[in-house]
């Protein structure tokens, strides 16, 4: 029997999930390159809040196009520059 169309394709790498190349060096995901209106949303909240519970996350996230991942990883970013700041005077 012929293979299926299915059968032929590499298995997909589920998306977020690190490639291995042959040196055995993990290829990291590209940068994320968030929008002006996605930063002006963030830096926004961020001024309310310098933390976020799960559901505002969620919610964050589904309305700026975002993974929860993205918004967590910014929020972290963006406490850790501002204490860095605050710490320079």
């Amino acid at each position: 029997l012929p293979p299926t169309p299915e059968q032929e394709k590499p298995p997909a790498l589920p998306s977020g999930e690190l490639r291995i190349n042959g040196k055995g060096k993990k290829l990291r995901k590209p940068r994320t390159i968030y929008s002006s209106l996605q930063l002006q949303a963030l830096n926004q909240r961020f001024q309310q809040t310098q933390y976020l519970a799960l559901p505002e996350r969620a919610e964050l996230a589904a309305q700026l196009g975002l993974t929860q991942t993205q918004v967590k990883i910014w929020f972290q970013n963006k406490r850790s520059k501002y204490k860095k700041i605050l710490k320079q005077g």
